[in-house]
């Protein structure tokens, strides 16, 4: 059977996007920078004084709301995430640009973050109704619209992200891990099969085996994976890998992800992949080693999982004292996560 927790939540807040343009230059612009710059380093209040900064240089107003909304998203502060961002909003053009668009996605995820779904939707229904073929604004609709219970709504959303990207596999795979998430598989499975069904013959091995792969059949991943593997890169071995995995040869699997590692090159989601393996293993020093691997690599998009479970690990090997510290500054930059959280009071006890 098919593993929910293999599909990727993609309703994160984005907040390693690119430093947006049109920031200016030399020493008029350099607190605006420097707050952008400071948010990526995931240091939210130093770039709020920096914003602070840049607005009593009067530099540009709007990228300077918009960058004071993203640090409040980062502090986990939605409400004047939102406020500030709807100010960057008011200070638009009467011709919607892309920065538009931009600061209208992180002004949904405030209000999605902040409790606020119906204002979410709202957003999202707003691009659509200027962009209908924007297939983001679409597939994070029907997720929301999903996750209230409104099945019929949020079909009609996926229906229009995959009209504007029909050959798009990625989202489709969005969409059907969306639908698993929430329990309705009956809704995400026809994405996926469709493609199986109508576009079989002109199918590389590595869509071949991937769709195979989230529909749950092990064995037909297994053989186009197999044949992927050369020049599909760190998510065909990692595919490759898990499928191994969901037919119990974990020793296979590891060597599957530690042979591309040691053959190719460095990947953090794929060192990730080999320390959660190992875990189920029981070799938990093994699982560390990974995990700590991977947090090496600068700038990952798999950090936050890297660092849950590099505690993980430490709690498996009885090292308590290091879980406690590695918890407590996981907390610090993720203060939200409320699997976390719990996991925390748990570490208190011992």
């Amino acid at each position: 059977m098919r593993k929910r927790g293999w599909c990727a939540w993609l309703l994160g807040a984005f907040l390693t996007a690119a430093l947006a343009a049109g920031c200016g230059s030399g020493e008029e612009a350099g607190n605006l920078e420097r707050g952008m710059e400071l948010i990526e380093q995931m240091d939210y209040e130093n770039a709020l004084t920096s914003f602070e900064a840049a607005a009593l240089n009067k530099e540009d107003m709007r990228q300077v709301y918009r960058g004071q909304g993203l640090a409040y998203m980062g502090m986990t502060d939605y409400e004047n995430a939102a406020a500030s961002l709807e100010k960057a909003l008011a200070l638009s053009g009467t011709a919607p640009d892309n920065l538009d668009y931009d600061i209208n996605y992180y002004l949904a995820t405030a209000y999605y973050r902040g409790g606020d779904t119906e204002k979410a939707i709202a957003v999202y229904r707003a691009i659509t109704d200027l962009k209908p073929a924007e297939k983001t604004a679409w597939y994070l609709m029907g997720t929301l619209e999903l996750e209230q219970g409104s099945t019929e709504e949020a079909q009609a959303a996926f229906d229009s992200a995959v009209a504007a990207a029909p050959n798009d596999y990625d989202l489709r795979i969005d969409i059907f891990c969306s639908c698993s998430r929430n329990g309705a598989d009956e809704l995400g499975t026809p994405y996926l099969q469709a493609v199986l069904d109508d576009d079989s013959r002109k199918l590389s091995d590595f869509d071949k085996g991937r769709i195979s792969f989230y529909l749950g059949s092990y064995e037909d991943a297994r053989s186009s994976l197999e044949k992927a593997l050369e020049t599909g890169g760190a998510e065909a071995a990692s595919l490759l890998g898990q499928t191994y995995e969901a037919l119990g040869d974990y020793n296979y699997a590891a060597s599957v992800y530690s042979t591309y590692l040691s053959d190719k090159q460095p990947d953090a989601a794929l060192y990730n992949q080999l320390g959660l393996c190992k875990l189920k293993g029981g070799d938990y020093q093994a699982a560390l080693e990974a995990f700590q691997a991977g947090l090496s690599m600068e700038n990952s998009m798999s950090a936050q999982q890297l660092r849950f479970n590099e505690i993980v690990a430490y709690e498996y090997l009885g090292q308590y004292a290091q879980a406690k510290l590695a918890m407590e500054q996981y907390l610090s930059l993720y203060p939200d996560d409320e699997k976390a959280q719990r996991e925390n009071v748990f570490l208190q006890t011992r």
